[in-house]
């Protein structure tokens, strides 16, 4: 019999993950795996060990002392070079340098500016959704849950539209580095564009992200080039993926039973408790991004020494049947549950506001129009991404009537 604990973040994971992690969860919270890289990492599972990880101190994200250790510990034949997710971003610091970091971003995503979004959001929905044919096969992922949260993130951000559609290539070659030179390839492509890219905010400033960034703030407080670039790999990777997977994996268990597809048509006021739900069913994080113990640390009777490369499973935690009742089905009358899909604490995600909005539109829109929509492709057939820390299908065939 196979050895559960030997498949975690092995090639046959993927697309039972929620299999393996509740058999991982009833035999400890803390459980040991190898990354594709070759660099071994602790995985924490259970919810009451992964919330408190996630606010933990001693589980430090500095990126200069965490990518000495990655390097250290992956397969010489990965190389050194890592790719602009590990940079000087505020997700890979500590404070104050976090503090620092995410002030700046913070008054462009607070919840009153997040709302005042949703006749734009409203406007882009409808739109996407007048091109869809009806009858016939076609991937909802591309023509809807990819170029919504897309062109938002890059409308925020200040990128041109003929320069959108590039992203789609590079986020998921930088977030399933499968081979590692592919990703750093779209790293260093990133990288060129966004230099450019700043160039021009500075030499005709516009009134997006980028623009405000590239210039002072109001106490004069400024990122350096380093920052900048970092942050904005931040943003527009994890602007779009998180929104590409929740209405992707929403649509996914939907569809799936048609009587919940039906509920959010027929009673839209549980659109907001229905987008919370998808998120702790089937999250658009697998993982926390990497953490790495500054000191030993137990957790779950487990001792984990210094130095070590720590993972927080946030699929695995918001299935965790000792803090949800019936945790494996998705129950639109849940209510809100505290889930970990976002985070929790210091790190919590920025943009989950903007997330949350883009979800229950488009959840709105498409249980509204498209009544008698069902998937067009068996569960066998849907394959899930293979990237550590993003958690969503590769397509989803779908036929909307």
């Amino acid at each position: 019999m196979t050895d559960i604990r030997t498949e975690l973040l092995t090639e046959g994971y993927w697309d039972r993950a929620a299999e393996v992690e509740r058999a991982l969860r009833e035999q400890a919270p803390v459980h040991r795996a190898i990354q594709r890289d070759g660099a071994p990492v602790w995985v924490i599972g259970s919810f009451a060990e992964a919330r408190a990880a996630l606010n933990d101190p001693r589980l430090a994200k500095d990126s200069d002392r965490l990518n000495e250790i990655i390097r250290a510990k992956r397969d010489p034949s990965a190389g050194q070079e890592l790719s602009g997710l590990f940079s000087k971003h505020m997700l890979n610091a500590d404070p104050p340098d976090h503090t620092r970091l995410r002030k700046l971003l913070a008054r462009d995503f607070t919840v009153r500016r997040i709302a005042a979004l949703r006749p734009r959001v409203q406007e882009l929905v409808t739109g996407l959704l007048d091109e869809l044919p009806t009858g016939e096969p076609l991937d909802l992922i591309e023509r809807f849950a990819f170029p919504l949260p897309i062109t938002v993130i890059c409308e925020l951000l200040g990128v041109p539209e003929g320069d959108r559609s590039r992203f789609r290539e590079w986020t998921a070659a930088l977030l399933v580095p499968d081979p590692i030179e592919q990703s750093l390839t779209a790293s260093r492509e990133m990288a060129a564009f966004f230099h450019e890219l700043f160039a021009a905010k500075r030499a005709a400033p516009g009134e997006d992200l980028i623009s405000a960034l590239t210039g002072a703030s109001a106490d004069e407080d400024r990122l350096t080039e380093e920052e900048l670039l970092a942050t904005a790999f931040l943003l527009i990777v994890a602007g779009h993926e998180t929104t590409v997977n929740l209405v992707g994996n929403g649509a996914r268990w939907l569809l799936a039973e048609p009587a919940k597809w039906a509920a959010l048509r027929e009673r839209p006021e549980l659109l907001p408790d229905a987008v919370e739900e998808v998120l702790r069913y089937d999250g658009p994080l697998r993982m926390s991004t990497h953490r790495f113990t500054a000191e030993d640390v137990t957790i779950g009777g487990t001792t984990i020494p210094a130095g070590e490369l720590v993972l927080i499973n946030l699929t695995s935690a918001n299935r965790d049947g000792e803090q949800f009742e019936q945790a494996d089905e998705l129950d639109l009358d849940r209510g809100r549950t505290g889930h970990l899909a976002f985070g929790h604490g210091l790190h919590h995600c920025l943009g989950a506001p903007l997330a949350r909005l883009e979800g229950e539109v488009a959840f709105q829109e498409l249980t509204r129009r498209f009544p008698g929509a069902r998937l067009a492709a068996g569960e066998a057939e849907l394959r899930r991404s293979r990237g550590l820390v993003m958690n969503g299908f590769l397509a989803l065939p779908v036929v909307l009537g």
